[in-house]
């Protein structure tokens, strides 16, 4: 973690270095090219946003509200916050115009310290855990229609996953263009899949299929409890709207295009999902939803006999979306940490030909294949769900500290200051829900995140590390960039 001396950071000064001399071996500008159009900045943020939940288990709402009224409210109102939210890093996108989401804009409002625990948590734990979790659903759904009558082994499952994984980062080491086309292709599935669902709901409801909806707000009487956890997970749905802001830096005329696909694919996510369940619901009846191990499977063979054969390869297909919506952003967040020193220089590299954050991209494989085959993955991603809103929390608080702190900044777009104050009461209130509701696992998370402080000091703020360990690192560096063809981006060298 300790970033490189000065003297090695512009060792390559844009050019692949040599092993014995250390002299040049090419020339040539490298950057990351602004490849993300709004088209395609809209498929990045819908693609990552609907993953399997919306075809699978839609039921966390229902079952936390108590009746069919209550939990379509809660889906509705869910997306309205998370469009607020949205907003909010709209604004910041356009007037902070860095790749890297939420370290960008923690360093920007309150520092390198709180920045650095952020990038340290999510590339150690949080995302190898959450991309092997998406993962896994895809390994499981696309094995599904050969073990239609048995079970799938665990270990077939964790394979065709490691296969997926390994693919989606090398598709994304190899073309920043390719895999933009992909999400494009993936998020156009998911869409298919959901109007395959809503259409059908629709024609119900035309011929009068409506007794699920009767007294549609009575039923069991939602606890203390129950309404904050379903909006626990409604937020959690929605979660997946920043992660546009995550590649600021390759998105053409930024001012315009990231408030725009924000607010586009706000709409059409909290449409689909509202409607999709609307759909659910002409069909199957509340008890019945929560009994479904698989929503969209009953619904499709209620209404469309076999066809629901083919949602399981949807569901697959729309994982595959999420993994690689999600490593495509989250890799910027670890090239912009390591730009900024707080992460290893090689991870700011750029390859000399691909123009793509190789080392950023790959260095999750390693850590994902471990979590994947080793790790209890959702006790971690228990353990750390309050972290994500703590630091969302913290972005949007920020928006507002900038506010006052820097009246002059340029501001393309603007939202009112009520939009970022209710969404940071939001976070504060999701984070304060972990709490409550599992203080053992929200205090395990609370302590994994501590483990940043020391870190920062050790890696970052200690400057007297023994000479040998500087040439030790200065050599790894060299190495890297000769295996894997990789020179600092000329923002890097300008830094």
């Amino acid at each position: 973690m300790t970033p490189t001396p000065e003297g090695n950071r512009g060792q390559a000064n844009g050019r692949l270095p040599s092993m014995d001399s250390g002299q040049p071996a090419q020339e040539g500008k490298v950057v990351l090219k602004k490849k993300v159009t709004l088209l395609r900045g809209i498929s990045i943020i819908i693609g990552t946003i609907i993953g399997a939940g919306i075809f699978i288990s839609p039921k966390g709402i229902l079952k936390n509200t108590g009746s069919v009224g209550m939990s379509l409210t809660v889906w509705t109102v869910c997306g309205i916050l998370s469009l607020f939210g949205a907003l909010c890093y709209a604004e910041l996108g356009t007037c902070i115009k860095k790749s890297g989401g939420h370290y960008t804009y923690i360093l920007e409002a309150f520092g390198p310290l709180p920045a650095f625990v952020r990038v340290w948590v999510e590339l150690l734990i949080i995302r190898p855990a959450a991309t092997a979790v998406i993962s896994l659903a895809f390994g499981r759904y696309i094995l599904e229609p050969f073990f239609m009558q048995c079970e799938i082994p665990e270990l077939a499952i964790k394979l065709i996953t490691a296969v997926g994984i390994t693919l989606v980062m090398v598709l994304n080491s190899t073309s920043v263009s390719w895999s933009a086309r992909i999400q494009i292709f993936l998020t156009f599935c998911k869409l298919v899949a959901i109007l395959i669902i809503i259409v059908p709901g629709v024609i119900q409801l035309i011929k009068g299929e409506t007794q699920h909806f009767k007294n549609a707000f009575a039923g069991n009487d939602a606890s203390v409890m129950g309404l904050p956890l379903a909006f626990y997970s409604g937020m959690y749905a929605y979660s997946g709207w920043f992660y546009l802001n995550f590649v600021t830096e390759e998105v053409e005329n930024p001012e315009k295009n990231i408030p725009l696909a924000i607010c586009i694919s706000m709409i059409i996510v909290t449409v689909g999902y509202v409607l999709t369940n609307v759909a659910y619901f002409t069909t199957i009846s509340a008890g019945e939803l929560l009994l479904s191990k698989a929503v969209a499977v009953t619904f499709a063979e209620r209404l469309m006999g076999n066809f629901s054969l083919a949602v399981p390869v949807f569901v697959a297909l729309s994982c595959f979306g999420s993994m690689n919506g999600g490593i495509f952003a989250v890799s910027r967040m670890f090239f912009v940490a390591s730009r900024e020193g707080h992460l290893p220089e090689i991870l700011s590299m750029i390859h000399v030909r691909k123009h793509t954050p190789l080392p950023a991209v790959i260095v999750l494989h390693p850590l994902t294949m471990i979590m994947l085959f080793n790790g209890d993955l959702y006790s971690l991603l228990n353990f750390l769900s309050f972290a994500r809103w703590l630091f969302i929390g913290l972005v949007v608080a920020g928006l507002i500290y900038l506010r006052y702190k820097r009246p002059d900044m340029p501001r393309p777009f603007k939202v009112p200051l009520f939009i970022p104050a209710l969404f940071s009461f939001t976070c504060l209130f999701m984070v304060a829900l972990s709490l409550y509701s599992d203080p053992v696992n929200t205090g395990i998370g609370f302590a994994i995140t501590l483990t940043g402080v020391p870190a920062y000091y050790l890696f970052i703020v200690w400057d007297k590390k023994p000479k040998w360990f500087r040439k030790l690192l200065d050599r790894v560096t060299v190495t890297l960039q000769i295996l894997l063809e990789v020179v600092p981006s000329e923002e890097d060298q300008k830094s």
